[in-house]
């Protein structure tokens, strides 16, 4: 069971609201999409991803980073049970969507990327490093199902 910190459960809070949610998932899953390429393998069905350009527009996109976005919140109500959280989340990617989970860790990348680009020098090293717990913690729970 994670441990967390009187200062990471308020600074959790904190960041999540002072941004923009909306724009962090579209902002977040736009950045991986285009950085990371090979991921949109996943989002076949979301038509036209064919440059940085056509993904920004993409409705698809933007309305899938409110779903991220969303179970990011989720997680953030249940910190002290993210994995049971997340059980099903965890079975969908693995078993029906077959998404690769190193996947994961370059989505959180630029969530946190996202993050310190809106929060600005607000953003410091600890800040940096609860985000980072909460969204290791994330990953781990959703990797939970993989073999």
């Amino acid at each position: 069971m994670v441990q967390w910190t009187d200062f990471e459960c308020t600074t959790l809070q904190d960041i999540f609201s002072k941004v923009d949610l909306d724009a962090l998932g579209h902002q977040a899953l736009t950045r991986c999409l285009v950085v990371y390429p090979w991921t949109q393998r996943y989002f076949g069905k979301f038509g036209n991803l064919y440059n940085a350009a056509a993904i920004l527009g993409n409705p698809m996109v933007a309305a899938h980073g409110k779903v991220v976005v969303g179970g990011l919140v989720k997680a953030l109500k249940n910190l002290d049970n993210i994995k049971e959280t997340y059980a099903e989340l965890s079975v969908l990617h693995s078993e029906k969507l077959h998404v690769d989970p190193d996947n994961f860790n370059l989505l959180a990348d630029c969530i946190t990327i996202v993050v310190a680009a809106q929060l600005g020098a607000a953003f410091t090293p600890d800040v940096q490093a609860a985000l980072q717990k909460f969204l290791a913690v994330v990953n781990a729970s959703l990797r939970r199902q993989y073999h």
